[in-house]
């Protein structure tokens, strides 16, 4: 549209980045504070799988949690929806606006401006800013319904602006928004921009009037959705009026875009295209040529938003959770690149365009580009290997499925859930074996899937022990001293908890909690456990064996009463474990070491995904496509033990929480922060926001040990380690264990790993020999086999030998063999191999008989378990003494195939 659309504006189209900064420019002028867009991954909210609205990271606010120094805020947030109603995934690339990645601008209030100031701006950008004509605006609100009352209000300050007749009134379905079943709540007022006559409606098609805003043609585009939140709703359904009414408002800016450069489509923006001409030119298509090759680049060029921004947020491709929904989004996209004729990985090729085109406005994803690549590129090298399982898992459900011509609801669901084969690539592979899906199934099964994640995913209300939540209504939050030392001698006894109740005494044998106005003892959280050590006064004692947060702000020590009694009111001594927090400390600042050594050698995309802080050990989990090797394990180890003996002083510094983040300070881990928030600091290193412990100086760590390194699940890695006296320890031990090594193998250290080699290869040597002579004896078993293992069942010969400790590979050398020996008659093989461990089974067919009873049928009808392919399988699931009626029930299981009589 007009470039500031103010009178004496060009006709000059504006770019997304314009109409960003525009709108963020716009709300800064009247004294909103602009935000930053949060991670996609939401801080230290359960709830939600990814950010996917602008409030998510004002939720607090909202709530009335959390204070900061605005009461008014504007943001661009980068948000991602792909779950919610059926096939909202499968919906991206073939209309115009569903989208996985998107960016919302949005407006907030808390509790300062309200309705007018909300209708006013809004009107104000859209018609003098962007310069969208008045007369094609139509505007809603709540009409009332179930006891609550029209938004009169709104419907007054619209009409200074718009005419009566495009004020429409529509029902709390459309109009009217809650946080979740309780909580704050309110009308809404949406904006639809009309888009004209021209586009196709189902509706005007039938010769019916288009319903307007209601009808789901594009005719009327929603284009922004203005919330007041003005009531709380309590567990009874009442609503009660919110002492500090807010304002939450959101914009696609897609949307407005589309609506700006007068396009029908988001894709024909410029947001879009750029990705579209890349992915066109790597698949040697032009956009605009074909429907379907159309649909396949915008699926891409979607996708791959999706995709790089996940990854730069730390999302690692997985099986579960924001893990799984990265791998189904990605693999989405190579499907429909290889629709476009495209070979082999191609996806990580193309971040890089990602990067260029959006990496002026998230400038975070600049220096995560090469991580981006390297995590695309692994996963797409993965889906290559996964097609092929598929592809023979596809084989398995389509023989089963021949007799009755259908491939099961539940078999396509799994095809599509576990191995990413769509819904119509299975229908295609199954209409070239002549079969048909049961689609009503598969609908079922997604259907069921999806319901299972809005449940995960919906936002609920606030939660909390009552009991604490009043203990800190009552007494507020306690005051922590324990940076400062570890003994207070002035502390009072506030209130004592027993089995989650409120006492009056804690008596001598008793276990309970107490809670103190301030205490030195670190609270379990970040990571870090909490301490141990001593509550006292005169003739009571109390050993406290840990200390907690059961609601944010109020510490609960865990006590065992060992003399004497408490009660509130009293003054007490705490006096935290020296030597545990000691380890605690060491360990805490040690994980510091290693986050950023990991990051300095693998990359910036490496961020914490969970922590363990002990007094003996530390565990770090962290995000990483691939496992740490033992030379890089070693890198690291001598990395971080480098900057141990430099001996640097941290430096902790209290700060609020964008400037820490400008300061370049990592917040990763899962915990809330506050509008304050603490940073630690090893200069030159290390810079991370933390509310724990730490050593005054690097060197009293001491020393740093990796001990082990392993993946926890796709895309999450994690290491332990030792330090100081634990670390001492196990270095010890080790040596201990070198010495036994060479006094048995009279070697010096330096030669044990020769020795080693040379007996494993020995071994290795009699091992094969031992296997050559089995073999030897197997094959001539098979070729003069007696009758006992051998049955003619018509002319099908039905073989079931038994052999002892033959490996794996040579019983399957056994069964290759009988095959060429018989490999023009009908025959059927269940052989068994028995070892020390457990028994080896092979099912086999010939060709003439896979049809009737694939190998895979035979072992299952002998309720063991294996598989493999229709003529050869293996597998166990029988012991020794069940292998002779195995045999013999696989000679039955063969005449009722065969149909021959006994």
């Amino acid at each position: 549209m007009i470039v500031g659309g103010e009178k004496g504006g060009t006709q000059t189209a504006m770019t997304a980045d314009q109409i960003r900064a525009a709108f963020l420019g716009f709300f800064q002028e009247r004294g909103h504070r602009v935000v930053k867009s949060s991670s996609l991954v939401p801080e230290s909210d359960p709830t939600l799988l990814f950010a996917n609205a602008g409030m998510n990271q004002f939720k607090d606010l909202f709530l009335g949690k959390e204070q900061r120094d605005y009461a008014r805020a504007a943001s661009s947030q980068k948000c991602v929806r792909a779950g919610g109603k059926h096939n909202d995934l499968e919906n991206v690339g073939v209309t115009a606006r569903h989208h996985t990645f998107f960016e919302m601008l949005g407006n907030f209030s808390f509790g300062d401006y309200f309705k007018q100031d909300a209708i006013e701006y809004a009107w104000e950008f859209l018609t003098r800013t962007m310069g969208l004509p008045a007369d094609r605006l139509t505007v809603t609100i709540f009409r009332g319904e179930d006891g609550v009352p029209r938004d009169a209000e709104a419907h007054g300050f619209w009409r200074a602006h718009v005419p009566a007749d495009r004020i429409l009134e529509l029902s709390a379905k459309d109009n009217f928004w809650a946080m979740g079943d309780t909580g704050p709540c309110g009308p809404c007022s949406e904006i639809h921009y009309f888009q004209g006559d021209s586009l196709p409606c189902p509706e005007a098609d039938a010769g019916r009037a288009c319903p307007g805003v209601e009808c789901e043609c594009d005719r009327w585009l929603e284009v922004w959705n203005l919330v007041f939140m003005q009531f709380n709703r309590d567990a009874s359904g009442k609503l009660e009026p919110l002492p500090a009414p807010c304002v939450d408002t959101g914009m696609g800016l897609e949307r407005v875009a589309a609506v700006v450069q007068r396009k029908l489509s988001n894709y024909d923006t410029d947001l879009f295209q750029p990705l579209i001409e890349a992915v066109g030119q790597r698949a040697g298509k032009t956009y605009g040529r074909d429907a379907d090759d159309d649909v396949s680049l915008r699926v891409v060029a979607d996708h791959l938003r999706a995709t790089t921004f996940l990854v730069a947020d730390g999302v690692m491709p997985g099986n579960e959770g924001r893990g799984y929904v990265l791998r189904k989004i990605m693999r989405r996209a190579m499907r429909h690149g290889k629709k476009l004729g495209i070979e082999g990985a191609f996806l990580h090729e193309l971040t890089g365009v990602v990067v260029e085109r959006m990496g002026a406005a998230y400038p975070e994803l600049i220096p995560q580009a090469p991580s981006v690549r390297s995590v695309v590129k692994t996963e797409e090298q993965r889906f290559g290997s996964t097609l092929k399982q598929a592809f023979a898992i596809f084989e398995q459900v389509a023989q089963k499925s021949e007799g009755a011509g259908v491939i099961q609801g539940a078999d396509a669901f799994k095809l599509y859930d576990t191995y990413g084969l769509a819904l119509d690539f299975t229908e295609e592979l199954a209409r070239d074996r002549g079969l048909r899906v049961d689609k009503d199934g598969f609908e079922r099964e997604l259907e069921a899937q999806q319901e299972r994640a809005r449940q995960s995913s919906r936002m609920g209300a606030v939660t909390g022990d009552p009991v604490y939540l009043g203990l800190l209504e009552q007494h507020g939050r306690t005051g922590f001293t324990g940076y400062e030392g570890l003994a207070l001698e002035d502390a009072r006894v506030l209130a004592v908890v027993r089995e989650g109740q409120p006492v009056k005494r804690l008596e001598k044998g008793q276990e309970g909690g107490i809670v103190l106005d301030r205490t030195p003892f670190y609270a379990n959280s970040g990571g870090q456990v909490g301490d141990h050590g001593v509550i006292g006064a005169e003739g009571a004692t109390a050993e406290v064996t840990d200390a907690t947060l059961p609601v944010p702000g109020l510490y609960l020590h865990h006590v065992k009463v060992t003399a004497g009694a408490f009660e509130a009111g009293m003054t007490v001594r705490a006096q935290v474990d020296r030597e545990r927090r000691a380890g605690a400390r060491r360990h805490h600042t040690a994980t510091h070491l290693l986050h950023a050594a990991l990051r300095e050698q693998l990359g910036p995309h490496v961020k914490q995904a969970g922590s363990l802080v002990a007094p003996d050990r530390l565990r770090f989990d962290f995000s990483h496509y691939s496992g740490v090797s033992a030379p890089e394990q070693r890198t690291l180890e001598n990395r971080v033990n480098a900057e141990i003996l430099k001996s640097t002083p941290l430096t902790s510094k209290v700060m609020g929480r964008e400037e820490a983040l400008a300061y370049g300070a990592l917040a990763f881990f899962g915990d809330k922060y506050g509008e304050r928030v603490r940073v630690i600091e090893i200069p030159g290193f290390s810079k991370e926001f933390c509310g724990g412990t730490h050593v005054d100086n690097t060197g009293e760590i001491g020393l740093f040990l990796l001990t082990s390194e392993g993946g926890v699940s796709a895309g999450t890695r994690r290491v332990e380690a030792l330090t100081g006296e634990a670390a001492l320890a196990r270095a010890q031990a080790d040596q201990g264990i070198l010495e036994e090594l060479e006094q048995s193998a009279k070697a010096d250290r330096r030669q044990l790993v020769d020795e080693y080699a040379k007996l494993r290869d020995a071994l290795k040597a009699k091992d094969r020999e031992i296997q050559a002579l089995r073999l030897k004896l197997a094959q001539g078993g098979g070729a003069a086999a007696g009758p006992s293992d051998v049955e003619e069942i018509g002319d099908v010969k039905v073989w079931t030998p038994r052999y002892e400790g033959l490996d794996k590979k040579t019983h399957a050398n056994v069964i290759d063999e009988f095959r060429n020996q018989n490999r023009n008659r009908s025959f059927v093989v269940l052989s068994a191999s028995v070892g020390e461990d457990g028994v080896h089974v092979i099912s086999a067919v010939s060709d003439s008989l896979k049809a009737r009873l694939p190998a895979p049928e035979l072992m299952k009808r002998l309720g063991l378990r294996g598989g493999g392919r229709p003529d050869f399988a293996q597998g166990g699931g029988v012991d020794a003494a069940g292998v002779d009626e195995m045999r013999r029930k696989a000679v039955d299981v063969a005449r009722q195939v065969l149909g021959a009589a006994a």
